[in-house]
């Protein structure tokens, strides 16, 4: 990787490390990026996930002040995380490859249609939150674990699915929620992260890149990402979607 390909993809990494902190579909940016340096998809994935573990550390941090409280109840649910994480990464590592090119591609189709829909999706956990639930309940366990899965696998949109899934079963007010998104993710890209690093091909050129801005990225977005128009975030997310498809289908 030449130094010019390194900075594009530090580059990367700070906008997808701040994208995460405030919203999910980080490894939209910074997935695409590596594919289109030409990087093969597996291990693009893979050192994507292990580089980005440093910037959901620092955007779990910069919203301390709102998870205090959040103790037990993330406890309960980061197990979940824990779980479906290895489960994602044991699935994307013994699918066959062909096989990940394909569902990755409706993977970031899907990823696209979340981050378009998330006002909607918002107004409407925001109509759904009418009773107390501190834990959520079995639903939301059940439902975390799937996006764990979803996370060790791929990852790009999983922290716009714990928003959804956590909106919709606990009361709680819409940053305390991102909060424990912030957490959450962390845990699932950890848990990946590690098993990746025992058991696949590292790029680990790819992972210091992207580690380094999202580490930057991670407090960018923490402190001055909610300043960021949501409508310019989802476009730019939608754009580098689009082109990844592009690259994985023709590239």
């Amino acid at each position: 990787m030449t130094a010019w390909e390194l900075a594009a993809v530090c580059l990367a990494g700070v906008v997808a490390g701040a994208i995460n902190a405030v919203v999910g579909s980080g490894s939209l940016i910074t997935f695409p990026t590596l594919v289109a340096l030409g990087v093969d998809p597996v291990t693009a994935n893979v050192s994507n996930t292990v580089g980005l573990v440093p910037g959901s550390f620092t955007a779990a941090y910069g919203y301390r002040a709102e998870l205090r409280g959040q103790r037990e109840r993330l406890l309960r649910l980061g197990a979940a995380s824990a779980v479906g994480a290895l489960i994602g990464g044991i699935l994307l590592l013994f699918l066959d490859p062909d096989v990940f090119e394909v569902v990755v591609v409706a993977l970031i189709l899907l990823a696209c249609v979340l981050v378009v829909a998330q006002p909607r999706l918002n107004a409407w956990v925001a109509a759904r939150r009418a009773e107390p639930r501190p834990h959520g309940g079995a639903a939301l366990w059940l439902g975390v674990l799937g996006a764990g899965v979803y996370g060790g696998y791929f990852g790009a949109a999983q922290g716009v699915l714990l928003i959804g899934l956590l909106g919709i079963f606990l009361d709680d007010g819409i940053q305390r929620v991102n909060a424990a998104k912030n957490v959450l993710a962390l845990i699932v890209n950890g848990v990946a992260a590690a098993f990746f690093i025992v058991v696949a091909e590292v790029d680990w050129q790819a992972v210091a890149g992207v580690a380094l801005g999202a580490i930057v990225g991670g407090f960018l977005g923490a402190r001055l990402g909610r300043r960021i128009p949501p409508l310019i975030l989802r476009a730019v997310i939608v754009c580098v979607g689009v082109a990844a498809i592009i690259v994985l289908v023709y590239g």
